[in-house]
């Protein structure tokens, strides 16, 4: 679910538009966007502390065959929380997972360590390096 959350919401259009027979479904939950707390922790083990709030958006639906999917997404993309959770419930059915999995997750995935790693060596680029140089003099 982390994968189809992360994915833009062109990369799940396009997955979406190269289903052979998309699924009939109905709402259970309607997309809505609220806000949630984000708590962080000084120097990642300190204490936690409120960094700020974040926008969600949320849904759920279940599809014809009765499969629910449930999506959470960073942001306001109401569109992009249906389509996750559309994957979600295509995810739940034992005789659609492998297709969606081989044609959307495993991809979706590989873009995305990618782009992590891509990200990580643009950081490390600009990595500077503090040390202190030793005098070779005696006090």
């Amino acid at each position: 679910m982390a994968i189809l959350a992360r994915a833009s919401r062109e990369e799940l259009e396009a997955a979406w538009s190269s289903l052979e027979s998309p699924p009939a479904y109905q709402w259970l939950r309607r997309p809505e966007t609220g806000l949630a707390m984000v708590r962080a922790r000084a120097g990642g083990s300190g204490a936690k502390f409120n960094l700020g709030e974040a926008s969600i958006t949320r849904c759920a639906l279940r599809t014809a065959d009765a499969k629910t999917g449930i999506a959470y997404i960073l942001g306001r993309d109401r569109r992009r929380a249906e389509l996750a959770a559309l994957f979600d419930a295509l995810l739940q059915d034992e005789s659609t997972r492998p297709r969606i999995e081989r044609d959307v997750v495993f991809p979706l995935a590989a873009r995305q360590v990618a782009a992590s790693a891509n990200a990580s060596r643009k950081a490390a680029a600009t990595r500077v390096d503090f040390y202190t140089m030793v005098r070779g003099e005696n006090p």
